[in-house]
Order: structure tokens, then C-alpha cells, then sequence
């Protein structure tokens, strides 16, 4: 009994057919996973719902498998974000690791004279570049690597990080951190190179220009092209927003024709496809595709009359101890500039060298200012040089004709004030041709203030003329930097002086002084507006622009800026004084020139303290002018003395040599 009662109790006795619950024989079948299999189980029991379960709850069971469906949504829509709108962008940087493009600099156009004589050469150009995005992440190793390059290429740490600085939103090109390396220094650092990230030595091309650096064997300066050149600095952020094709290893004209002109001296850059490293260094070369050279310039100006005009203006200036001039000579028929020349002058050629910063603050404070293109920039008092515009005005409004004439005692007294002519006594009966060639001034006091009964032009009437001449206006010539000059207005006056405009305000207005400016450059465009019968047109450097290629040339074809500006019948009248002035007046150093000339002198009052400025402003031949040659030498003194002089040696030359 007892035996058959531990056998009942045996847990590991097997029983089988019997249910310790007989009452539940009935459950469902297929409960168990030995049930699904096939094959013949007849003498199998039913399993027994109750022995097994749910292990959590339906509504558990929902929300487990809508939040693993919800993972599984956020996971795939990453991913399709990643590859749909993301996928160039990693698939571009995953390339950048392998293959980049480098640009290949298009050679840059050359400039000529009229004469097809080159001005300029393009030469090797060693550079020490940095890619920023090849610099090590972690920043002490950066730190590192950045003073390792300092120390090897001798530049200020500061200096290349204030570099990459700079240009942080262009990370991914090159940015250029020293440049005219010796070619000795340019192999140690490509040797070097190899063990810095990103570092790279590359040759490229500077500008070397002719004729703009003075020589010991040469005592005549010879450097006035420079003003016309300009020069190139390197890009700045500034210069990459506006120009999203340029690279920060790049130069840009920052001056002078070379900011003029940039587009066509540029060129369209090539390009060069290679494999790198994993350190960025070149391993391969994928593909190429070349560079495009630039556009050359083929100027208007004459290099040998520019440097005629040159030396004649420095002589004078070291004979008369002064330190500033400017001058322009140009083609009446078509406004181009045969001859531009400012002094002092520079010499550009440190610039393209990498100018030092002593050697630039040198220069900014000269006080001759050797930088300033004085010629189309500077704004001077006009002194009677202004004298043909106000006889034109006055015959053009019908107040005079060639037989009008006025008597010179001297000067004019209105009230307690008197206006002198310059010779004492007076000139005697005046008409306009006299009082051109003779540079009378109680003659244009009157035609252009009025005394007693004739009612002169007046400040109003003579504004209009001066404007249709060209003053208060830029002329547009192809220089940067040009200016409009000034004249005066009552309002002006009120606003600026606190003071009303008075009747001698209109005297010294209708003879080149007060508060009258205007740029050299404007006078020899009126000028050449008298000499030509009436026609303005454009001042204008670069007659051709050359296909470098294929020598196609496109020619600038000369800006009218105005047909008629008034009649040649009555400019007929202005040239016949402007001639005598050479035949009898203030400018009879002239009169004994191989070809025939007209001009006017010029001598402006425009400080207490400093002599007057010289001009002198002419055309020749008389009969069919082919050059104006105006003449500016500041603190000068009498334009007659000073500016003639110079102008006889270059028209002289220009006869010889034309």
C-alpha cells in the first residue's frame, strides 16, 4: 500500500491516458505545438486550454507591436531621407574624400600699345596653399600642424589663422598663404609638403610690368604707365561674394585697366579632375579640361608719346622745384587717349611682387600722394582755361558777336569792390577773339556777370553751358575712380557758406575762379569738343580687345555722348581766339612749332599761401586736329611760363614723330 502510494507520488513516474481532472476531457484540440504536426496522434489526449495562455494582455499586445511599427517607420523614413534628399549631398562628400576637381588658371591676357608693343609679361609664380578641410579635426592636432607650417614657411601663425578665418565658408578650396616664393624655398616646401595635410605648392603667374620701374642707368622717370595698369591684390571675402566663380588663391585687379578690364583679362579657368589619399595628396589624374587664356587690351595710347610727355613734365618740374603734374593728350576725332601721365608716380611692379606693409604706408603718406591718378581724379580750380566754354555760351545766347567789343581800363569797380584785370591798365578795346588770346578779364566779367546795361549770362546760364561741356559730370572713361568736378549754385553757397551769392561770385565764376573745379581730363575733352566742331565723345584707354587665340580683334567703337553741342559757326569764332593766342596772346612760345596750334593758358588762384596752378590746354594742326595736349602743374605758378614749355617740346615731337 504504502509502495503503491509513493508511486502515485513519484514526480518522475509518467502517466498517461488519465487526467488528474476527468471533468474537462472535452477542451479543444491544437492548443499544443506537438498538435500542428501531422501524423497520427489518436491515442493522444486533448490538450487543455487552461494549461496555457496569453503571457500579456491583447490591448499590451497592440500597443508593443505599434510601437516597434513606429521604430520601424522612423528608421526606414531616415534612411529614405538619407538616400533620397541627402544622397548627393554624402554621396559628394564621400567622392571628396577620393576624387577632387582643381581649377587650372587661365593665363591672363596681355596689354599692348597702339603700336602692338607689349606693356606687360605674365611670369612664373610659386604659392604656398592651405585646404582647410584636409587640417586635422581635433584641435590640438590642428594647433599643432598649423605651427609646424608656420615654422616651416615663416609666417605668423596668427596670420594663417586669421586666414582660414576668413575664408571659413570656403573651407573646401585652397586659400593661399604666401606666394612669390624663390624657387629654392618653393622645393623645400613641396618636399614638405608631403608631411602636412593640406599644404600644397603650386605654381601659378604674377604680372611683371614694363616700363614702370625706375632704373639706376635711366635719370628721367619712366614709371607713369603704372596709374593706367593699376595693380592686382589677392581676393577678400568681399571680393568671393560677388564673384562665386573666383577662388581664394586668386588675384583680382584692384585698380587701373586691371579692374577695368577684369572679365576679359581673366580668361575661363580649366579644370582638373584627380584622385587623392587619404592625407588629400594627389595620386592620379582622372580627366582635364583646359583653360581658356584671357582677352589681351591693345590700348590707344602711343608708348612713346606717353613717355615724351613724361620726361617734358618731369623736367619742368625739377626745374621749377615742383612735385605734382598731371597730363592728357587725345584724338579729338574719336576721344581716344593717345597719353595719360600723373606725377608723381609709383611703381606697381611692388604690388605684383607682394608689397610689405612699410613699403605701402610709405606710400599712403607721401604727401605728393604718388597714388593718385591726379589726371581724371582730382578736381582743380580751372583758371582761365575756362575762358572758351563762356565765350561760346555768349555768343551761342546772342549777347556778343565776333565784332562786340568792351574796353579794358584795368578791372571793374561794383561798389567798394574792385576786379582787376591782370594787366595793369587794361587791354585797351576788346573784342572775343582778343580777349581770348589775351585772357581778358573785364571782357568776360562782363559778358558773363553783366555791367551796367549789358545783362551778362548770369550764374544760371553759365551752370547750363559748363554742363553742356562736360563739367559736373564723369565722362566715363574706362579708369576707375573718375570724378565730376564741381560747380557752384546759389543754394550751394547759402547751405555750405552761409552766405547769399553776390555779383563777384558770378565774375570770378566766368573766369575760372572761386569755387569752380574740374579734372584735367574734362578740360581737354571740352577741348576737344571746340576743336572739332561740336562733337563730345567718350574718353576712352583700350582701343581693341584682342582674342588671344585666335587674334580676332573687337574694336571699341567711339561713345558719342553728345552730337551738337553747339554750332561749329560759332566754335569757328573760339578756335580763331584760342589760335591767336599762339599768334600774339599768352602763348607765344608756340607760334614757332613745325605744325600749326591753338590753345589757352591758364593760371588758377586758388590759395593765399601756395602759387597758382599752371595749365595750359591746345590743339594742333589748327586746320585739322588730330591731338589736344592739356597740361596741368600744380603750385605751378604762371601757366604761360611753366605749362607752355612742356607743351611746345611734345607738340614738336609729335610733328616729327606722328
Amino acid at each position: 500500500m504504502i509502495k503503491n502510494f509513493l508511486r502515485r507520488r513519484d514526480p518522475f513516474v509518467i502517466k498517461t491516458n488519465k487526467l488528474s481532472n476527468p471533468d474537462i476531457s472535452g477542451v479543444i484540440k491544437k492548443r499544443w505545438v506537438e498538435d500542428s504536426f501531422s501524423g497520427d496522434f489518436k491515442n493522444t489526449p486533448e490538450p487543455i486550454k487552461e494549461f496555457l495562455g496569453l503571457a500579456i494582455s491583447k490591448k499590451r499586445f497592440f500597443w508593443l507591436g505599434a510601437i516597434i511599427s513606429l521604430l520601424f517607420v522612423i528608421v526606414f523614413g531616415r534612411l529614405a531621407y538619407l538616400e533620397i534628399f541627402q544622397g548627393e549631398k554624402y554621396r559628394q562628400l564621400a567622392e571628396n574624400n577620393r576624387l577632387r576637381v582643381k581649377p587650372i588658371p587661365a593665363e591672363r591676357g596681355i596689354i599692348y600699345d597702339r603700336n602692338l608693343v607689349p606693356l606687360l609679361a605674365n611670369i612664373p609664380n610659386f604659392t604656398l596653399n592651405l585646404l582647410p578641410q584636409d587640417l586635422p579635426k581635433d584641435e590640438i592636432q590642428r594647433e599643432e600642424v598649423i605651427n609646424k607650417i608656420s615654422a616651416l614657411a615663416q609666417i605668423p601663425t596668427e596670420e594663417i589663422k586669421n586666414k582660414i578665418e576668413e575664408f571659413k565658408d570656403f573651407s573646401y578650396r585652397s586659400i593661399n598663404i604666401r606666394d612669390n616664393l624663390d624657387y629654392e624655398t618653393a622645393v623645400l616646401l613641396n618636399v614638405a609638403s608631403a608631411e602636412f595635410p593640406g599644404m600644397s605648392v603650386e605654381i601659378s603667374s604674377r604680372r611683371q610690368y614694363f616700363f614702370t620701374e625706375p632704373t639706376a642707368a635711366s635719370t628721367i622717370i619712366t614709371t607713369s604707365l603704372s596709374h593706367l595698369f593699376g595693380y592686382m591684390g589677392k581676393v577678400n571675402k568681399d571680393d568671393l561674394t560677388l564673384n562665386p566663380n573666383y577662388l581664394p588663391t586668386d588675384f583680382i585687379g584692384k585698380s587701373g585697366l586691371e579692374k577695368t578690364y577684369e572679365k576679359d583679362l581673366r580668361g575661363t579657368y580649366g579644370k582638373r579632375e584627380i584622385e587623392v589619399d587619404a592625407f588629400g595628396k594627389e595620386k592620379n589624374t582622372v580627366s582635364v579640361d583646359a583653360p581658356q587664356a584671357g582677352k589681351n587690351l591693345i590700348l590707344a595710347i602711343d608708348l612713346n608719346l606717353q613717355k615724351k610727355l613724361e620726361e617734358s613734365l618731369a623736367t619742368e618740374l625739377r626745374a621749377s622745384n615742383k612735385k605734382k603734374a598731371s597730363a592728357v593728350a587725345l584724338d579729338p576725332k574719336n576721344g581716344e587717349i593717345l597719353a595719360l601721365v600723373n606725377l608723381p608716380t609709383y611703381n606697381n611692379n611692388l604690388f605684383s611682387r607682394g608689397i610689405s606693409f612699410e613699403e605701402y604706408q610709405k606710400l599712403l603718406v607721401d604727401p605728393n600722394a604718388p597714388m593718385f591718378s591726379r589726371a581724371w581724379a582730382g578736381s582743380f580750380p580751372s583758371g582761365s582755361v575756362i575762358k572758351p566754354i563762356i565765350a561760346a555760351a555768349a555768343l551761342s545766347e546772342g549777347l556778343i558777336n565776333r565784332q562786340t567789343t568792351f574796353l579794358s581800363s584795368g578791372g571793374l569797380q561794383i561798389n567798394t569792390w574792385f576786379f582787376p584785370d591782370w594787366k595793369a591798365g587794361g587791354h585797351g578795346a576788346t573784342n572775343v577773339v582778343k580777349a581770348l588770346a589775351e585772357s581778358v578779364n573785364t571782357f568776360f566779367y562782363i559778358i558773363g556777370g553783366g555791367y551796367e546795361n549789358f545783362a551778362g549770362l548770369g550764374l544760371e546760364k553759365i551752370a547750363e553751358y559748363l554742363k553742356k561741356f562736360g563739367l559736373a559730370n564723369t565722362l566715363g572713361i574706362d579708369l576707375p575712380g573718375e570724378t565730376a568736378g564741381f560747380i557752384p549754385s546759389r543754394e550751394w553757397k547759402e547751405d555750405i557758406k552761409k552766405e547769399r551769392w553776390y555779383i563777384g561770385d558770378t565774375y570770378n565764376l566766368s573766369i575760372g575762379q572761386g569755387d569752380l573745379l574740374v579734372t584735367p581730363l574734362q578740360v581737354a575733352n571740352y577741348t576737344a569738343i571746340i576743336a572739332n566742331g561740336g562733337t563730345s565723345y567718350r574718353p576712352h584707354i583700350v582701343k581693341n580687345i584682342e582674342n588671344s587665340e585666335t587674334k580676332e580683334k573687337i574694336d571699341i567703337v567711339p561713345k558719342i555722348i553728345e552730337k551738337n553741342v553747339l554750332p561749329d559757326s560759332i566754335l569757328k569764332i573760339v578756335r580763331e581766339g584760342m589760335r591767336s593766342t599762339i599768334i600774339s596772346g599768352s602763348a607765344q612760345l608756340l607760334n614757332t612749332l613745325p605744325i600749326a596750334v591753338a590753345g589757352k593758358t591758364g593760371t588758377a588762384q586758388w590759395s593765399s599761401k601756395y602759387s597758382p596752378h599752371a595749365w595750359f590746354t591746345g590743339f594742333g594742326p589748327y586746320e585739322n586736329p588730330q591731338i589736344v595736349l592739356t597740361i596741368l602743374i600744380e603750385e605751378g605758378g604762371e601757366g604761360s611760363h611753366v605749362a607752355v614749355p612742356v607743351a611746345r617740346e611734345v607738340f614738336d615731337w609729335w610733328a616729327k614723330n606722328r
